[in-house]
């Protein structure tokens, strides 16, 4: 059996280890110590050759420099998002630190609680290295489908453009504007998330398959995902700090948010969906937001 370090002890960490534990040996860490039988330090989950990391997008740069030493690792990330401060994506923050031919990034459909449940999902592991992903895809169980692609860029987008859109979906649920806005606005931010790939020459079947559409539909169509709760709560007149209150977890659409604000004014992009959830997660009322982006 493959040794495989699970970095993240959270529910999409815990959720990994168990799923990988069916085929693995799987170890498990976290910056906060868990009473949990395949625990170990920081230091000795690092000597595994295979990681995989759900460090949060937004945590991410910090915990490389304060904790990684690359002594040739290879590495799944499994987290999504833009880091809000410097708007890079998580393989230019991963290149920083690890050659780009031992990373792959895992995207497609995946909550957590049904992954522990053993209930049957597919996922894309993307790499520019062919056999490390073919690879990675060989560790997961028999209720999980791995395919393989080269579009690293296609992945990153999406699966951080992915958690903005369920934000909006949630503020439209909660702002009880019915099933056919739902649609219109998932269908249109699908488009819009497509249109900033183009701009980093990400691939167009990655937006209609698994990584795109696939983890989209989940993601903004369910209160069990974190980012629609956002979305809920934004509606409802909540703040960002109530609402991550409520939460007691991180949802990276926040985060992504601001980047994709920022990365849009430099580079005069036209991401109506996504400057509408920054300004209401900047304090907007959603009824002004929907009315904006009915008229524009």
């Amino acid at each position: 059996m493959t040794k495989i370090g699970v970095i993240g002890a959270g529910k999409w960490g815990t959720a990994l280890a168990f799923a990988l534990s069916e085929k693995n040996d799987v170890v498990l860490s976290s910056r906060t110590p868990r009473k949990l039988d395949n625990f170990v330090s920081m230091k000795e989950i690092l000597t595994c050759e295979y990681l995989v990391i759900t460090v949060p997008a937004q945590q991410v740069s910090l915990w490389l420099e304060e904790n990684f030493v690359f002594s040739g690792q290879k590495i799944l990330v499994a987290s999504k998002g833009i880091e809000a401060s410097s708007g890079k994506f998580l393989n230019e923050i991963y290149e920083m630190h690890i050659p780009h031919a031992n990373i792959a990034f895992l995207s497609g459909p995946s909550f957590a609680h049904e992954v522990l449940e053993s209930l049957p999902t597919a996922l894309v592991v993307n790499s520019e290295n062919e056999e490390l992903s073919a690879t990675f895809a060989s560790f997961f169980p028999s209720f999980i489908k791995a395919y393989t692609s080269t579009d690293v860029m296609g992945a990153e987008v999406s699966g951080a453009y992915k958690n903005v859109i369920a934000i909006a979906a949630g503020i439209c649920e909660g702002l009880g504007l019915g099933k056919n806005a739902a649609a219109s606005l998932i269908s249109r931010g699908l488009v819009e998330m497509q249109r900033f790939g183009n701009e980093y020459g990400a691939k167009e079947e990655s937006f209609i398959g698994l990584s795109g559409a696939g983890d989209l539909f989940l993601t903004a169509s369910s209160e069990k995902s974190r980012n629609f709760r956002v979305g809920l709560g934004l509606a409802c007149g909540k703040s960002q700090e109530e609402i991550l209150n409520d939460l007691g977890e991180v949802a990276e659409g926040i985060g992504t948010s601001y980047a994709l604000f920022e990365i849009a004014k430099k580079k005069g992009l036209y991401l109506p969906i996504a400057n509408e959830v920054y300004a209401t997660l900047e304090g907007k009322n959603p009824q002004e937001s929907l009315r904006d982006l009915l008229s524009n």
